[in-house]
């Protein structure tokens, strides 16, 4: 099957995607249109198919995604140089949105095996969380990860030690080390190696905050790690705590419990400035944590219904592709999961600039709309504050690879959420309590998005990339989808999906989302590792609220 040229998204666009390279002066016949192109324009880049004035509109997924800097003509490439970020301005209005359900025969029997917890929630993992309340104490969660991952078969870095060490006796033998290779046939991930079988891991929250900002930053920390803590992939805690700082132990436990009136997992609290030394309060933290990993380990995955997912939808080193393969067909998988009745969590605020007045006709209220106008609106104007603004988001890679305003990036970014109603707005740490489609106030940043999405209750991440990105959660797998073939072969280690064949159309974009739910139901029941928990890709940043985009 011979692969299309290049692709018009919306009928309304006066655009065109090329789909491959495309040389300078190749003849190109679009409608009525006959044409040749004046520049070269790469797989994934935009070329014009209308003459446009200085300032005329440009039209891209039927909505303005930018206003030229000079005049264009037809077949020159969209770029930084002649195009400038624009959007339509967004408001509320009364909206009869009508939205069709796909087809959910062959999934609403089908169940995962999931770790069922006492309200209610199932949880895709059952991990044992460390919790710092206060940066002081990261060298204390370092020096007992080690010590655990090492003993309890968690750690994935003994390759790496065995290749050290190769390298290091060649050197002492005045050998070349030049030859020396890492064998990529000794994988770093052995799930056979735990001691506890039904502990999927020991996760630590290091970070840098607790103290030394102001009081409010400690608030928003406490209700985050409150929110890891409450989170149904997580069995049990042990909070480590110096004594002096802002975050006090007996502070976040409470907002634990009050996130969860009826909480019943372990919480194991050890405070430094109590303890007689530190090797004590390391020797007890990890006693004790080992007495609660036995009882954890006993919880055993058991079938639940696909209501019972909350799934993150993310994107991050996105390219031009994105909005085209990816994004659309996790769309898709999303409103599966809506018509099954679990939760989707739609974040990135700043990714959705372009996209806010699709988000507020498909809101259900007035109220939830007026929430979501006010979060983007407060947000857009601390970034102009500083002398930025959502217009400034896309990255030097994003722009390389085709994605040339924000509006161009933010409305392929919400591809990702599919069609359907949105049932919330969650401001940052809320957690999702609404089955359907939640749209969850975060920076557009990786971690600091996966970061925020878990807290608001997602048990899965599905995560595009077109340029690639190793980022994981700690606490919530994360599943990588890949926008083109290239990169799901050249980073094989780290992609689990590959949604090229979109591109290629070999597969449409329903038939790859039906393949992408399948894929996670296997996930959450285990019977699948994402390449970001084998590689133990933790990343957590807490947002401070300022200025991220």
């Amino acid at each position: 099957m011979a692969q299309k040229q290049y692709i018009q998204i919306d009928e309304r666009d006066n655009v065109l995607v090329a789909l491959q390279d495309l040389p300078k002066g190749l003849n190109i016949t679009w409608k009525d249109l006959s044409f040749a192109l004046k520049d070269d324009v790469p797989a994934k880049h935009k070329f014009f198919i209308e003459n446009l004035d200085t300032e005329q509109e440009v039209i891209m997924y039927g909505v303005l995604v930018g206003k030229t800097l000079h005049p264009v003509s037809i077949g020159n490439r969209m770029t930084t140089e002649n195009l400038h970020h624009a959007a339509e301005p967004y408001f509320y209005r009364e909206v009869d949105y009508k939205w069709t359900a796909p087809d959910v025969s062959k999934f609403r029997e089908k169940t995962f095996n999931g770790y069922h917890r006492s309200n209610g929630d199932v949880g895709t993992a059952n991990y044992w969380l460390f919790i710092p309340t206060v940066f002081c104490e990261n060298r204390n969660m370092d020096t007992i990860k080690e010590a655990l991952y090492n003993n309890l078969g968690y750690s994935v870095t003994d390759k790496y030690k065995d290749y050290t060490a190769e390298i290091l006796e060649a050197y002492q033998n005045g050998e070349d080390i030049s030859s020396i290779d890492i064998s990529l046939a000794n994988p770093g991930y052995q799930k056979s190696r735990r001691v506890f079988k039904n502990v999927d891991g020991i996760k630590f929250l290091n970070h840098q905050g607790g103290c030394g900002g102001t009081r409010q930053d400690s608030e928003v920390l406490s209700n985050l790690l409150a929110a890891y803590a409450n989170h149904p992939n997580v069995g049990g805690i042990t909070i480590l705590s110096l004594g002096c700082q802002h975050l006090q132990a007996n502070d976040l436990v409470a907002t634990i419990k009050s996130k969860s009136p009826h909480f019943d997992k372990p919480i194991l609290v050890f405070e430094q400035q109590k303890t007689q030394s530190e090797e004590f309060l390391i020797a007890e933290a990890i006693k004790q944590t080992f007495r609660h990993l036995i009882e954890i380990n006993k919880i055993e995955r058991k079938p639940a219904p696909l209501s019972k997912l909350s799934v993150g939808v993310k994107c991050g080193g996105s390219d031009g592709f994105s909005g085209i393969s990816a994004n659309p067909a996790v769309g898709f998988t999303a409103d599966l999961l809506v018509s099954l009745g679990a939760k989707v969590l739609l974040a990135e605020f700043p990714e959705l600039c372009g996209a806010e007045q699709n988000m507020i006709d498909r809101c259900e209220n007035e109220e939830i709309a007026r929430k979501f106008i006010h979060l983007m609106q407060s947000y857009d104007a601390q970034a102009h504050a500083v002398g930025s603004g959502f217009f400034m988001n896309p990255s030097p890679g994003n722009i390389k690879d085709g994605l040339i305003t924000d509006a161009i990036k933010s409305t392929g970014a919400a591809k990702k959420g599919g069609t359907s109603p949105v049932v919330d707005v969650l401001d940052y740490t809320e957690p999702a309590i609404k089955p359907g489609l939640n749209l969850v106030c975060t920076p557009g940043n990786d971690v600091e998005a996966t970061t925020g999405k878990a807290a608001s209750g997602a048990t899965l991440i599905l995560f595009t990339t077109g340029l690639g990105t190793p980022t994981g959660n700690p606490i919530c797998p994360v599943i990588k989808v890949a926008t083109n073939t290239q990169l799901a072969t050249r980073m094989a280690d780290i992609i689990d999906i590959d949604t090229g064949a979109i591109i290629r159309g070999e597969k449409t974009i329903q038939e790859v989302g039906e393949e992408i739910l399948e894929f996670c139901i296997k996930v959450a029941s285990g019977e699948i590792v994402p390449k970001a928990v084998q590689l133990n890709q933790d990343d957590f940043i807490p947002w401070k609220r300022g200025v991220s985009l």
